[in-house]
């Protein structure tokens, strides 16, 4: 098999804020469902309130209450808007999920926020500060018992942008090497991939060569139907199936793993011919994630 090119290139990441959380259920499929829930409507800055996305499934024997549970990140890019975004996700998304209770995995920020403290006024008064698991919670009686919420939640600063683009020479093949990409990602503690099913079939340019309203548009460089009806194609001439993987992660380190480790997987996939990165010559962020070690 052919390995395919690895372009000499970087993906350009950029600084933002990020909250990380454990949400715990009676089952694993109720922790799914209100992590899933929690992280929605979040694959960009550019349209969406937030990015996020499941870290992790964590085992009951690695809960603080021994019940299975889903770590997610939640990110933007002031301290405010996290803090936002976690009010609403968590008070509209998980504290209406049956059996669920909210930890926080970012102990020792210097930046805090009272979210258990906010979110207990929904008990009308009938809130309780409690000291349970070693951790000050707040419970909050509802229709399905008590919801039980860590008072402080960390925000701490992360990274942005972390990408990927694959070029294949069919549409499957790209898509079969990108669920490889997101696959081995998810193995890296600490990072997510905000876009559906990690993988991001519509990658963006910044705004619109004709409509001044648009803040992004199709990166026409890397459309496959449009190879031949524009002079700047970005894609080897064989290439007739591209997709994107945008990661975020809580360090530049688990960033530079994450890459690493899904241009391996995607190394594997048959039929893949190029992999290379976007940037923005510096422009957007600070850190250069180098695909080429």
């Amino acid at each position: 098999m052919k390995l395919p090119i690895i372009e000499d290139t970087y993906a350009e990441a950029f600084n933002t804020k990020a909250a990380h959380l454990l949400i715990t259920a009676a089952t694993k499929n109720l922790a799914f469902t209100a992590a899933t829930e929690a992280t929605g409507f979040a694959t960009s800055f550019i349209g969406c309130p937030a990015e996020a996305g499941i870290d992790k499934y964590i085992s009951p024997d690695k809960t603080p209450d021994n019940r299975p549970g889903y770590s997610i990140i939640i990110c933007q890019n002031k301290i405010k808007q996290v803090e936002q975004q976690l009010l609403e996700r968590i008070g509209q998304c998980v504290l209406t999920t049956a059996t669920t209770s909210v930890f926080n995995l970012l102990p020792d920020c210097d930046n805090n926020t009272n979210l258990g403290f906010k979110l207990a006024f929904f008990a009308d008064g009938y809130q309780e500060k409690v000291e349970k698991y070693g951790k000050t919670l707040y419970k909050i009686p509802i229709m399905s018992g008590d919801f039980l919420i860590e008072e402080d939640f960390g925000i701490t600063n992360a990274v942005a942008g972390g990408n990927l683009f694959i070029m294949a020479k069919t549409q499957q093949s790209a898509l079969v090497a990108a669920e490889a990409a997101v696959n081995a990602i998810k193995e890296i503690s600490g990072v997510i991939c905000p876009f559906p099913g990690g993988i991001v079939a519509s990658g963006s340019k910044v705004g619109s060569k004709k409509y001044k309203f648009m803040n992004a548009t199709t990166n026409e460089g890397y459309c496959p139907t449009l190879k031949d009806r524009i002079s700047d194609s970005k894609l080897p001439e064989d290439a007739e199936g591209v997709y994107e993987i945008v990661f975020d992660g809580l360090t530049e380190e688990s960033i530079s793993k994450a890459t690493q480790v899904a241009i391996k997987a995607i190394k594997t996939i048959p039929g893949v011919i190029k992999i290379s990165a976007g940037n923005y010559g510096g422009n957007l962020g600070k850190y250069k994630i180098n695909l080429i070690e």
